[in-house]
């Protein structure tokens, strides 16, 4: 799966936390649910706006920057059934 860095951001990681990149290309990050515990709302890490791309998966990397992915699609083809 090749990837590409679109945005060099550098955000830090903090434990506890889900980072992703929203609808408007901004990195937010939610605090993640554990056992009972439910999840946070999303609050706004770093203001990017990135144009996103259809086909594309983005994400951000262990350096804290944005990358995309291209996304998979298809997977096992089914069998035609016989009349």
């Amino acid at each position: 799966m090749a990837k590409k860095k679109v945005a060099k951001v550098g955000i830090k990681r903090e434990d506890g936390y889900l980072y992703f990149v929203d609808k408007k290309g901004n990195v937010s990050r939610a605090k993640m649910a554990r056992g009972k515990k439910k999840g946070g709302k999303p609050t706004l890490v770093a203001k990017v706006g990135i144009e996103k791309e259809k086909g594309y998966l983005y994400f951000v990397d262990k350096q804290g920057d944005i990358s995309a992915a291209k996304m998979v699609r298809g997977g096992k083809k089914k069998k035609k059934k016989k009349r």
